[in-house]
C-alpha cells in the first residue's frame, strides 16, 4: 500500500544506506513537491519523531541554505476523503503549516539523519493519514538514497480493500451499504432485492368455470410470474415488481388477472406502471390501484388474449392444443412505486416483513366480470366479489370456517400455485393425468405428496411442452 513517485530500488553498494537495498530517486533538479516523492500507507499517527536517512550521491548542486542550487525533503500529511480518488483529501495543516522541508547539506555526500516531529494536533485528532515525502531541488545532477523510514504511527490500511483505511466500506451512493452487498450501488433509495417467493419463475394455473368444476386441466390461464420487493437500506419496500408471462389460454373467456396484498393498505402506492387496461370493468384511483377494495389491489391486465394473441389453427384458445400453432410468449412487468426520494406514499414506510408470501392472494376475473373471481384455496375474496356465487354449484366455500374455493367434493382448488415454472395439461386432460399425486396432495390438504409437481411425478405425454 506504499506508492512511488520518480523512485526505484537499488541493491547497488555504493547507493544502498542500510541493509540490501534502498530507494533510489530521480535526479533533484526540479523545484516541484510532486517530482519525486514516496507515499506511505493509511495510518493513526502517533507521538514521536519521523526520521529516514538521506545520502546524496555527489556534490554537485549542493549548496548551503542561501544558495540557488539546493536539495530538499518535505514532509506533507494526507486527510482521509471517502469521495477522493484513493481516499486522498487535501493536505492537513499542522502546528508547523502543512509543509515541514530540510536543506540536505549537512555532510554532503555523507549519510545525514532527517528529523521532523509529528505534528501534536493530528496525533490527537485519532484520524488516518498518509505521510508523503517529496524530494526536490534546482542545480546540478544529483539523485538521492533513501532508507530506513521510521514513522511513529500504527498501520491502518486493507490491501484487501484497494488499500482504503480499515474498516471502510466502499459505499457509492453512501447508503450505509457496501458497494458489495448493494444490488443498486448508485443509488442511495434503494439497495436489496427480495424475492417472492423465489428469484426464479413459479406458476399460476386456473380453471375458470368457478363454481362449476368444468374439465380440470388448469390451463384455462397459465402465468408464470416471480415478486421482487426492492428495499431501502433500512429493508422499507420502495417498490414492488410483479414479473409476468402469460404462456398458456386454454379458454375462450376473457379473462384478466389480479393481485391483491393483504393487509396493505392502498395509500401506501404512489402509482402503477406497466400494467395492461384496456376494458371499462375496472374503477381506478388516481394512484393506479383498483379502488373499492380493502387492501393493495392492482390489476395486471384485464384480458389475457391482449398478452397472449390468438395463434391461429382452429382451436380454442393459444398453447394448450399439442400440434396447434404457438404463440409468442412475452416477459412484462408492473411497477408499484412505494416510495420516492426516500418518502414514503402516505408518510408510513412499509417494512419488507409486513409483505410475505401469506399476503400475496393472486385472482382471475372471469371473462370480464369483475364480480366473478377464482382465487387459491382458502384465499379470501376481494371487497368486490360477488358473495352470491359461493356455496353454489360445486363450491363449498364457507366465510365461518375460512374455506374459500374448494369444491364439495375432495375440497379441489380452482387455482394453483406451483413454486417453480412447470408444464401443464394439455386441452382437456385432467390435470391428475400429467400429475398422478396432485389428487392425494389435495386431499392431505398439502401435507403428503408435496412435490407432486417435480420432474420426476409427472406423465410428459399429458402435459403441454
Amino acid at each position: 500500500c506504499w506508492a512511488f513517485g520518480a523512485t526505484s530500488y537499488t541493491n547497488n553498494s555504493a547507493q544502498v544506506l542500510s541493509g540490501s537495498w534502498s530507494i533510489r530517486g530521480n535526479s533533484l533538479s526540479n523545484p516541484s513537491l510532486t517530482a519525486c516523492w514516496i507515499k506511505t500507507p493509511w495510518i493513526i499517527p502517533g507521538t514521536g519523531n519521523i526520521t529516514l536517512k538521506v545520502k546524496m550521491e555527489n556534490t554537485a548542486g549542493l549548496g548551503g541554505p542561501s544558495s540557488t542550487n539546493y536539495k530538499m525533503v518535505s514532509v506533507r500529511f494526507i486527510e482521509f476523503d471517502a469521495n477522493a480518488s484513493f481516499g486522498e483529501g487535501n493536505f492537513v495543516s499542522t502546528q508547523q503549516d502543512h509543509i515541514m522541508s530540510a536543506i540536505i547539506t549537512n555532510g554532503r555526500t555523507r549519510t545525514e539523519n532527517i528529523t521532523f516531529t509529528m505534528p501534536a494536533n493530528l496525533v490527537t485528532s485519532n484520524k488516518p493519514i498518509k505521510v508523503m515525502f517529496s524530494f526536490s531541488g534546482e542545480g546540478g545532477n544529483n539523485r538521492p538514497n533513501i532508507d530506513d523510514v521510521v514513522i511513529p504511527a500504527t498501520y491502518y490500511s486493507d490491501p484487501a480493500n484497494s488499500c482504503l483505511p480499515q474498516g471502510l466500506i466502499q459505499d457509492a451512493d453512501n447508503d450505509g451499504i457496501a458497494d458489495s452487498d448493494d444490488a443498486f450501488p448508485n443509488d442511495p433509495y434503494r439497495a436489496f432485492n427480495n424475492y417472492l417467493p423465489t428469484s426464479s419463475f413459479n406458476t399460476l394455473m386456473f380453471e375458470d368455470l368457478w363454481p362449476s368444476k368444468g374439465d380440470y386441466d388448469f390451463n384455462d390461464l397459465v402465468v408464470d410470474y416471480k415478486i421482487n420487493r426492492v428495499t431501502n437500506a433500512s429493508n422499507q419496500i420502495v417498490d414492488i415488481l410483479f414479473t409476468y408471462k402469460v404462456k398458456a389460454i386454454g379458454a375462450a373467456f376473457k379473462n384478466g388477472l389480479g393481485i391483491e396484498f393483504t393487509g396493505i393498505a392502498s395509500s401506501s402506492v404512489y402509482g402503477v406502471t406497466g400494467n395492461n387496461i384496456k376494458g371499462n370493468i375496472h374503477t381506478m384511483a388516481a394512484n393506479g390501484l383498483e379502488a373499492g377494495t380493502n387492501h393493495l389491489t392492482f390489476i395486471a391486465f384485464d384480458n389475457a388474449a391482449n398478452e397472449l394473441p390468438y395463434a391461429g389453427g382452429g382451436v380454442v384458445g393459444v398453447n394448450t392444443t399439442i400440434g396447434a400453432p404457438k404463440g409468442t410468449v412475452t416477459e412484462k412487468t408492473v411497477t408499484l412505486s412505494l416510495m420516492r426520494n426516500g418518502v414514503a406514499a402516505n408518510g408510513t414506510p412499509v417494512a419488507l416483513s409486513q409483505l410475505g408470501f401469506d399476503q400475496f392472494n393472486p385472482f382471475l376475473i372471469v371473462n370480464q366480470t369483475r364480480g366473478r373471481e377464482v382465487h387459491l384455496a382458502d384465499k379470501a375474496p376481494t371487497a368486490l366479489a360477488n358473495m352470491a356465487l359461493f356455496n353454489t354449484s360445486d363450491d363449498a366455500s364457507s366465510a365461518g370456517l375460512n374455506r374459500w374455493y374448494k369444491s364439495k367434493t375432495n375440497f379441489l382448488p380452482w387455482a394453483i400455485n406451483v413454486p417453480m415454472e412447470v408444464p401443464y395439461p394439455a386441452e382437456k386432460v385432467n390435470i391428475q393425468l400429467g400429475y398422478p399425486q396432485f389428487k392425494t396432495w389435495v386431499e392431505s390438504n398439502g401435507t403428503t405428496n408435496t412435490d407432486w409437481y417435480t420432474p420426476s411425478n409427472r406423465i410428459l405425454a399429458n402435459l403441454y411442452q
